[in-house]
This record gives structure tokens, sequence and C-alpha cells, in this order.
């Protein structure tokens, strides 16, 4: 599949879903609207034009991504191809704190049809990701 040229340009909300940043185009389209999409430090549009060498910061619920553009894709593509055209300059850090959460969620388990935890068990939570990040260090 070829590559879109480097003088040329399309749109932001496109490009993010063409490498895989979201699962449909209206979510990433609805992320930009929501000021969650930065590019060189700017909030923008979804019909914002990037080019190659911009970078991207896109922000999840639980993680801040930060993405170089490499090159352009005409079309979604698969995920091997898609991780081509970016660069993942995302801290490590920013990883591990999704990894902790994860590892707590996971840890923590309640029943089904439990409710939702009450202001005791986040606390106890929190109490226990403050000691399991202490003993990290």
């Amino acid at each position: 599949m070829s590559e879109i040229s480097v003088n040329e340009s399309m749109r932001i909300d496109i490009w993010l879903w063409c490498i895989r940043a979201f699962r449909t185009r209206s979510k990433s389209t609805a992320a930009c609207k929501a000021s969650h999409i930065r590019m060189n430090g700017q909030v923008i549009k979804p019909a914002s034009p990037i080019r190659v060498g911009d970078e991207v910061t896109i922000e999840y619920p639980r993680l801040k991504r930060t993405l170089k553009v490499v090159a352009l894709l005409p079309k979604r593509l698969g995920a091997p191809i898609a991780i081509k055209h970016y660069e993942d300059l995302t801290p490590e850090s920013e990883y591990e704190n999704l990894r902790t959460q994860t590892l707590a969620q996971s840890i923590i388990k309640r029943d089904r049809g439990a409710g939702r935890p009450t202001k005791k068990d986040r606390r106890e939570l929190e109490k226990w990701l403050e000691d399991w990040n202490e003993e990290e260090y």
C-alpha cells in the first residue's frame, strides 16, 4: 500500500483512526472535539491537517500517549503496518502507571452484584496503592 507523500496532509481524526489509536472514526472525532487531542502542544479540531513530523498527544482516561508522525496512511490498515507510521514518544512511567492501576483492579475483585465499592473500600485501595508504590523505590 502506498503512503501519502511527505508534503501532503490529512485530517487528524482520520489519521488517528488509521493508526488504530481509536476503534472508530467517530470516537476519534469525539476525542478531538472534547480537547483530548493536542498537536504540537495546541488543542485542535477534528479537521485540522496533520503532516509528517508533527507531535500528537492523546489523553485516554488512564494514559497520556505522545506520538510523532512518521508517515501518513491513505486508509486504515492492519496493526503491524500501522505502527510503522508513528514513533511512540510516551514515557515509560505512563505505561507503568497504567500497569499499576490495572494490577490494583485485578487484585481487588468484587463479587458480581456486590455493587459499587464503599468509601471505606476505596480508601483501603488507595492506601494499598500508596504502600505498593513506596515499596518499589
